[in-house]
């Protein structure tokens, strides 16, 4: 059950579900204009938040912004009756999908040929069942690096970041209120073989994020996270990329040598996390 939460009184967000991959759904309500963060799997998802939104007597967006290309935070836009505005990365990905049909046997061959993942083509039919009603709005502004927009009282700057989940990722920092919202950059690639982390491109997100005076941070698949909570992610990657660097990506070095560091015997989560840096680093030597 997805229910609207209150963070301030500038800020509410929409909870995730993980069956069909819907993500956390922002806003921020200015004096002036309103800005929705992403858009949703599917209209049907939109206009739930829409609802929502009403049902708490919130103001309606006026614009939407987007964090990056992937299907579950862009079909919701042919719902949206404002404009909408991305980094220029995003717009140029999301062109590619113009083309594409959503039968099952359209979307298993995109599986077969590597362009999609089985994951998401699963939380695809599970979203839309055999009402395929997809269409692909492109964003109607674009900016290259970084946005700042005055919504009146509050102000949003929205950062291209990149990252290994999506090299278009942007987040969106809500100065005032100082949150964060990280989307999905923080996340592996999840469209190879093996999911995974890469030294470098883990390295320099971690190292933009800092720049941001933030006390809570969104993570569109989970929930808002403190300072406290996010610190410790970040140490747990830029830890993991250095053991990955001084043991070439042999995993089993990597997780003795993180074992010693902390004390104890690791997290499912440490471990996983070692995983996917230990796959970056083998996919990068081939």
């Amino acid at each position: 059950m997805q229910t609207l939460e209150r963070i301030t009184d500038r800020f509410w967000y929409q909870t995730p579900v993980s069956e069909t991959d819907r993500p956390i759904l922002g806003v921020v309500i200015g004096d002036n204009q309103t800005l929705m963060i992403d858009a949703g799997n599917s209209e049907a998802h939109a206009n739930y938040f829409l609802d929502e939104l009403s049902n708490h007597n919130l103001p309606k967006p006026t614009l939407v912004a987007i964090t990056h290309w992937h299907w579950d935070h862009i079909f919701g836009m042919s719902a949206l009756q404002f404009p909408s505005i991305s980094s220029i990365h995003t717009k140029v990905e999301m062109e590619k999908m113009l083309q594409y049909s959503w039968t099952d046997e359209a979307i298993e061959e995109r599986v077969r040929e590597g362009v999609e993942i089985e994951f998401c083509a699963n939380a695809i039919k599970e979203e839309f069942e055999n009402n395929r009603n997809i269409s692909i709005s492109l964003p109607t502004i674009t900016f290259s690096d970084r946005i700042e927009i005055d919504l009146g009282g509050v102000t949003c700057i929205l950062q291209h970041v990149g990252g290994d989940h999506s090299t278009d990722s942007i987040v969106v920092y809500v100065k005032e209120e100082k949150i964060l919202f990280l989307a999905d950059s923080i996340y592996p690639n999840i469209y190879m073989k093996k999911r995974n982390y890469t030294i470098k491109n883990v390295l320099l997100l971690l190292d933009i994020l800092e720049i941001f005076d933030a006390e809570t941070y969104i993570l569109s698949h989970w929930k808002p996270i403190s300072k406290e909570e996010y610190d410790a992610e970040a140490h747990l990657l830029r830890t993991s990329a250095t053991l990955t660097e001084s043991f070439q990506g042999e995993f089993k070095q990597m997780k003795e040598a993180l074992e010693s560091k902390v004390a104890r015997s690791l997290t499912e989560d440490e471990i996983e996390t070692l995983e996917y840096f230990a796959n970056g680093f083998e996919l990068q030597v081939k």
